[in-house]
């Protein structure tokens, strides 16, 4: 799914509402909620009335025409027991965001000094979705739930405080902006999970296979695999030595 200059004109007015004003008028990091989701929500619906909105006993961030978005820009496991509230009586999208290209900047504790900015070499894929779907497999084929899959270009900001020598490895990550909406991905059906199946793949393969096609360790594309059978869209289909066949469900 692209997105069209019209969801790019909303998402710039969205960084421009929450990011230039806000930012501009208290600095970087002092919003009550962090930039990507306040971002977000307000791309979602600029209209701040549907906008953190109680319901059987839970917070939605987004409440409009009988349906319920969230923003999830964390751990999938705190989504659980709202989710089970939620999806015994309405459709829920749950937004998660997947950086695209990435601008990191390190942030000395000690002096406030920011360093100049480091582009990433990772280019965020749908593969990044499987750690956090894996937490919710369960509730992947309720018919009243869909994900949106959102790609944005994004600044980073890490403190320097982490365990190593350079004080990078185990840092805290202070804030991520958002600077562009590069794509969407909805999956709202079992055929729509196909797109988390790389290209090139045999008839019949294993989860090593599949991790050298995705470019993704071993463990995730076993998750991956974990939570598309869970779906339906894979199935087990014999073994080779000590390794488990896999096929696409025809």
């Amino acid at each position: 799914m692209s997105v069209s200059a019209y969801d790019e004109k909303l998402f710039d007015a969205a960084c421009e509402d929450i990011i230039e004003k806000e930012h501009a008028k208290n600095g970087i990091g002092t919003l009550q909620e962090k930039t990507m989701h306040a971002v977000l929500k307000r791309f979602y619906e600029p209209d701040h009335t549907h906008q953190e909105i109680r319901i059987n006993g839970y917070v939605a961030d987004i409440f409009r025409d009988n349906e319920i978005i969230e923003i999830q820009t964390g751990s999938f496991n705190a989504m659980r027991k709202k989710l089970d509230t939620f999806l015994e009586e309405y459709p829920v999208t749950i937004v998660y965001p997947i950086i695209h290209t990435k601008w990191l900047y390190w942030i000395n504790e000690n002096t406030g000094e920011i360093s100049k900015k480091r582009k990433s070499p990772k280019t965020g894929r749908p593969f990044d979705a499987f750690y956090e779907l894996y937490k919710i497999k369960s509730y992947l084929t309720n018919s009243n739930l869909q994900i949106c899959l959102t790609f944005v270009d994004a600044k980073e900001y890490r403190l320097l405080n982490g365990w190593s020598s350079d004080k990078k490895k185990g840092s805290t990550r202070y804030d991520r902006i958002p600077v562009r909406l590069v794509d969407e991905i909805l999956l709202a059906r079992k055929e729509d999970y196909l797109c988390l199946i790389p290209e090139g793949l045999p008839e019949v393969f294993t989860a090593k296979e599949f991790a050298k096609k995705a470019k993704i360790k071993l463990r995730y594309a076993q998750i991956g695999i974990n939570i598309l059978r869970e779906i339906g869209v894979i199935k087990k289909n014999g073994t080779k030595g000590r390794a488990y066949l896999y096929s696409i469900t025809k």
